[in-house]
């Protein structure tokens, strides 16, 4: 793995207590970041964060839930009131239930996922946004899938949410790279979590199948990320970067 230092920058990350959030929170936090580990369940984000403490990162916890505006401007407004600034912005929040054909989908769970997986990194990034820009300077970073780009049976909420995503990553960059910001996505492909616990039981695509040799552990995802903090990443600002190729892994150091 590569060498990371992100010493004194603050970094937000959404749906961070548990799964490949966790694992970026103590990732970002190994790399010298001041953490925010932001979960609309309060005492998971609290949880991970003592972990991180215990280890000797520096973290702190906050609740919210992404698809209130208020709720993670609040948040982020009060890491920039007493830290000065906000650096990373994580948008990793999201959601895979309720799979379902269309036909059969429930449309209030269906337009609960877009809420989450789309308006929720609307949300985290419109609140971030102003107080990057007032700086000239920050990173924003979108938790995508290979799904944005291939119809996966059951999957349409996220499908049509994550292609939404990796194009919003794009206008980010469009609106803003100039000015400073940074925008970029990441497709990890399948991790072994909890999510693909759902995929698995609802046998409803080629996905659901996979062996447990096929799905990579989230540390890898939290290693991508990290990397993509850096400017080595720069080459891929606008972008989303996969680590499903040796390509992508071996930039990692992870070949």
């Amino acid at each position: 793995m590569n060498k990371i230092d992100l010493s004194g920058r603050i970094a937000f990350v959404t749906g961070a207590g548990r799964g490949i959030g966790a694992a970026i929170a103590r990732r970002l936090a190994t790399a010298g970041a001041h953490v925010v580990v932001s979960a609309r369940q309060e005492a998971a984000a609290r949880a991970v964060a003592e972990n991180i403490r215990s280890a000797g990162g520096a973290a702190e916890a906050t609740g919210g839930d992404v698809t209130q505006f208020g709720d993670i401007t609040e948040a982020i407004d009060g890491v920039v009131a007493q830290h000065g600034h906000i650096d990373i912005l994580i948008n990793n929040a999201g959601v895979i239930d309720p799979i379902a054909r269309l036909a059969d989908s429930d449309p209030v769970a269906w337009q609960a996922a877009v809420e989450v997986n789309l308006l929720g990194v609307y949300h985290a990034t419109r609140a971030a946004l102003p107080h990057m820009l007032a700086r000239g300077d920050g990173t924003i970073i979108a938790l995508n899938s290979g799904a944005a780009n291939a119809p996966m049976e059951g999957w349409s909420h996220y499908c049509a949410t994550k292609a939404a995503v990796q194009m919003l990553t794009r206008q980010i960059n469009k609106e803003y790279g100039e000015l400073g910001i940074r925008s970029l996505g990441l497709s990890p492909g399948p991790v072994a979590g909890d999510m693909q616990a759902a995929i698995r039981a609802s046998g409803m695509n080629p996905v659901s199948r996979l062996n447990d040799a096929d799905y990579i552990p989230p540390e890898w995802a939290a290693e991508a990320v990290a990397w993509l903090c850096t400017p080595a990443a720069d080459p891929f600002l606008g972008t989303d970067f996969s680590i499903k190729t040796q390509e992508g892994r071996k930039l990692l150091g992870l070949d």
